[in-house]
Formats: C-alpha cells, sequence, structure tokens
C-alpha cells in the first residue's frame, strides 16, 4: 500500500480558470487539465523566480516532488500551445 499524500499548500488561485486559441470555440477543442498545484509550480518557479528548493519548501513537498509536478505542467502547457488545445486550470 502506498505512503498517503502529503497535502500541498497553493497560495494562489488563478482569476481566469481557461485559455484557448482564438477564433476556435471552446466545445471544439480538447481540453488540458492542469491543476492547482501545477499551476501554484509554473507560478513559483516562473513569476517568482524561485530555485526549486525555495518552491518545495514553499508548497511543503520535497523537492524531487516538485520536480515531477513542475514537469508534467510543462509537458501540459507545451501541449496546449504546439496542438492548440484549451488549458483549464486549478480544477
Amino acid at each position: 500500500m502506498p505512503r498517503p499524500r502529503r497535502r500541498r499548500r497553493i497560495g494562489f488561485n488563478p482569476s481566469i480558470k481557461m485559455f484557448k486559441p482564438q477564433g476556435v470555440p471552446a466545445r471544439d477543442l480538447e481540453a488540458v487539465l492542469l491543476s492547482a498545484e501545477e499551476v501554484e509550480a509554473v507560478r513559483l518557479k516562473y513569476i517568482k523566480g524561485f530555485d526549486q528548493n525555495q518552491c518545495a519548501e514553499q508548497m511543503d513537498i520535497s523537492q524531487s516532488t516538485f520536480q515531477r509536478i513542475l514537469y508534467s505542467a510543462n509537458q501540459k502547457i507545451a501541449d496546449v500551445l504546439i496542438n492548440g488545445k484549451t488549458l483549464v486550470m486549478g480544477e
């Protein structure tokens, strides 16, 4: 049986929940869900400019867990940008 997941500390709730390509109805696009912890990881790393250890400390998780969350978020963001999908945040 795996260890229980530790609660992540999320210090941001985006006011905008969705991005999509201009001129295409959202119902015609595939949606990619970016979790609240992935949004927080991107915010801390790229907006606040913290290093990974500081980010992990802010979220109350290990550095390796932070790295996995950030990698997942970057993959999803790249998929949205390259393949023209809808990005839904903070679900």
